[in-house]
């Protein structure tokens, strides 16, 4: 029998058919009404949007020399008259309108038209590169009006793409059918149809019957009809939209990005990935019924990336949300069969993780950790779900070759954690991504001091591409080091796709040692004690010049109400600030709190209303937790390892800061920390050319291949020499033997900080 008899076989007739056609066009109905109902919405923040965005251009343009305009044009224009008028700028020349261009004399029509059409341009140019941010401590008529109109589709939820998608794809499938079977809608008209059209019409009849049939089974005409609703509800104040705003600023801004089409450049968003492999992965739909939040385009892609292309590591700059993008991902699968997961990550943030999942997903999770992690790993293979152990706790359980399982994707966070092939946590991760086809690694920092570690991650994932990625790409450019790594690496920064994101303002802030900060810094030089030199400055509270500016930054905060953030690597030193700060402060968080008392602890911080100061371990603190409450960093001084304050300041200027974020670093003339900086400056400079562009700089031979101990020893040695042949009288003459550096090469893991010689790290 042919497809198309078997199709009328199928096809009801008659009144069957008359009723199948009025579902399908009751069904038709509601999908173009909440088509109907998110078009007005999205209208209203247009209208809202628009003013702003005109402003803003105005702004641009009003410092644009009207010179400018001859380079639009190549020089064709003659913009004498026109300047001799007074037109400076191309704000002027815009805002005149041809009929005031043709009132100055030596101006005719076509430089009018030509100077107006060129501003145009320029206007058009600026438009698409300025971007509105919501300034929440000054808000005015024009910005409350675009934060009220955004809140009626945030609060319509994630549920509002979905609708709008399935209505889009309903209404084109649904339409053309009804149109076809139009003939079966009468049962007169059917008796005098020939036989060619009727079958034509059958065939419409049944395949909009299936079409029925899926959105029935969806239940698409109650969310239609449920999305609407939500459109259409009275709006809430503008106190509650603005508090709203505070609460999930995200979404907020995700939402304008995608409205106002001022989102970052594609390519960019996309990592610089070749365009072949940019084009498959676009190609892949994601299915996000499974997923609680919507997410932005380059997040959506970070997700297919990893589905994609199955063994990758996703190395996206601090605060991009890559936990979600893996989220995404396993909801993605776990909609298309797969039931088992598995997620390792550093015990500080086991608990976050456990969050995020359910806030963001259905998925059930499963902690594998702690007394019961085995009986808890039983449960998992026996029910599915995702399952979040720890580095620590991985090599005590059966790989997945012991007890059978492949999961359909392993994501191991904090990925830089397993960059030596030889440490126990290594094996143990190797272990499971042997035997598993999907593996997601995530780390903002793949190096810190040697590009070894970037392939030694690679040859976990993909080993057959590992021996590709040598220096000549370096040499060759980053276009070269691109391609070489594309099948397995995706990064994104900061300022290439968080246009609205509040800036960074950093500030050094130079203390002179007071007489007894010096006398104590002294003695550690002479004794050679790295670690006692770093802290120095705060032996003496009493007299300590870095104490007394750091309360005068608490106090500046304080007045404005903002929320602090002081890290320092010393657990003493967080003991001596607190010690001097009035309240509310809280911590210090450290690696000896429990995983679940540092998620409480910034819990508790950010409930604070107005002014409150969190101390923190930069080690426990600057890796995997949230602190977007704080708008105020202050260091207590440098770290050797450039990513450590990259992690701590990305706690705090991360996607959902609505804030401009001021980091303040303390440091001392004169002594190490000086050291220190010319040290953290190369590094900065290897991670921007490695990871931050994923360019590589390994032609060199010492392309840092340094040891933190190496360096220790270093800097001591030139303070001794230093001290020495600047001492005051009755110094010493002869420096002192610098003691085996005190700080391990191999970084440790935030819930085991090192313990300096002399001091508390812990």
């Amino acid at each position: 029998m042919t497809q198309a008899g078997a199709t009328r076989e199928e096809a009801p007739t008659g009144r069957a058919a008359r009723e199948l056609l009025e579902r399908a066009d009751g069904l038709l109905e509601s999908a173009r009404a909440v088509l109907g109902d998110h078009t007005g919405a999205v209208d209203a923040v247009r209208g809202a949007l628009d003013p702003l965005l005109d402003a803003l251009v105005g702004q641009e343009l009003a410092s644009i020399p009207a010179s400018r305009l001859k380079d639009v044009t190549e020089g064709r224009l003659r913009l004498g008259a026109i300047e001799q008028a007074g037109f400076a700028t191309v704000g002027q020349v815009h805002a005149a309108g041809r009929y005031a261009l043709r009132q100055i004399p030596g101006v005719g029509a076509q430089t009018a038209d030509q100077a107006l059409a060129a501003a145009g341009q320029i206007a058009h140019a600026v438009r698409e590169t300025v971007a509105v941010r919501i300034a929440v401590d000054d808000p005015d008529e024009a910005t409350t009006a675009l934060v009220m109109a955004l809140h009626r589709l945030v609060e319509a939820g994630p549920d509002v793409r979905r609708a709008v998608d399935a209505a889009g794809r309903l209404v084109g499938r649904l339409v053309p059918l009804l149109d076809a079977a139009g003939p079966a809608r009468r049962r007169m008209r059917m008796l005098f149809t020939g036989r060619q059209t009727r079958s034509r019409v059958l065939e419409a009849v049944a395949e909009a019957g299936g079409v029925v049939a899926d959105a029935e089974r969806r239940e698409l005409r109650t969310l239609f009809g449920q999305v609407s609703v939500d459109l259409l509800r009275a709006g809430e104040s503008e106190v509650a939209a603005w508090v709203d705003f505070e609460v999930r600023s995200a979404e907020y801004y995700s939402l304008l990005a995608e409205l106002s089409g001022s989102g970052p450049d594609r390519d960019a968003a996309e990592g610089f990935l070749p365009s072949g492999m940019a084009d498959r992965v676009r190609g892949l739909r994601l299915d996000d019924a499974q997923l609680r939040v919507s997410l932005r385009g380059y997040q959506s892609f970070g997700a297919r990336f990893a589905l994609a292309q199955k063994r990758v590591i996703l190395g996206d700059e601090m605060g991009l949300g890559k936990t979600v993008q893996a989220i995404a991902a396993l909801a993605h699968l776990s909609a298309h069969g797969e039931t088992h997961f598995l997620v390792v990550c550093p015990a500080s943030v086991l608990i976050n993780w456990a969050r995020e999942i359910r806030a963001r997903s259905t998925l059930r999770t499963l902690p594998v950790h702690g007394p019961e992690r085995q009986s808890a790993f039983e449960a998992w293979r026996e029910d599915g779900g995702v399952a979040l152990t720890t580095f620590d706790a991985l090599h005590t359980l059966p790989d997945a070759a012991e007890c059978g399982l492949r999961p359909g994707m392993l994501v191991v966070d904090e990925a830089h954690y397993v960059k030596n092939p030889a440490t126990r946590r290594s094996r143990a991760v190797s272990g499971w991504t042997q035997h598993t086809e999907r593996v997601l690694f995530l780390t903002g920092t793949p190096m810190e001091n040697r590009v070894e570690e970037f392939r030694s991650l690679v040859r976990h994932l993909q080993p057959e591409l590992a021996p590709s990625i040598h220096t000549t790409h370096g040499a060759a450019g980053s276009l070269a080091f691109r391609r070489a790594v594309a099948p397995a690496y995706l990064r994104r920064n900061q300022a290439d796709v968080l246009t609205e994101l509040p800036a960074v303002v950093q500030v050094d802030e130079w203390e002179e040692f007071s007489p007894e900060d010096l006398d104590v810094y002294r003695e550690a030089v002479r004794a050679g004690q790295f670690m006692r030199m770093r802290r120095a400055a705060y032996a003496r509270p009493a007299t300590s010049a870095k104490l007394n500016r750091l309360r005068e930054l608490v106090a500046e905060a304080a007045d404005s109400g903002a929320k602090v953030v002081v890290f320092s690597y010393f657990r003493d030193v967080l003991d001596t600030v607190g010690q001097v700060l009035d309240p509310p402060v809280f911590g210090p968080l450290s690696g000896r709190l429990a995983a679940a008392g540092r998620q409480r602890l910034i819990d508790d911080f950010g409930a604070v209303d107005g002014h409150a100061v969190l101390l923190s371990q930069i080690q426990a603190g600057g890796v995997g937790l949230n602190m977007q409450a704080a708008s105020v960093v202050i260091l207590c001084e440098p770290q050797i390892k450039p990513t450590m304050e990259h992690q701590a300041v990305a706690r705090a200027h991360r996607m959902g800061q609505i804030r401009t974020v001021r980091v303040h670093r303390l440091l001392a003339v004169d002594s190490v920390d000086q050291r220190m900086l010319d040290i953290l400056a190369r590094k900065e400079r290897l991670f921007d050319l490695y990871a931050r562009r994923s360019d590589v700089a390994e032609t060199t031979p010492d392309a840092v291949d340094v040891s933190d101990g190496a360096l220790a020893r270093r800097i001591v040695e030139e303070e001794q020499l230093r001290l020495v042949n600047g001492a005051a009288p009755g110094a010493s003459g002869t420096p002192g033997t610098p003691q085996a550096p005190e700080t391990p090469e191999t970084p440790q893991a935030p819930g085991t900080p090192e313990t300096p010689q002399g001091g508390t790290a812990g």
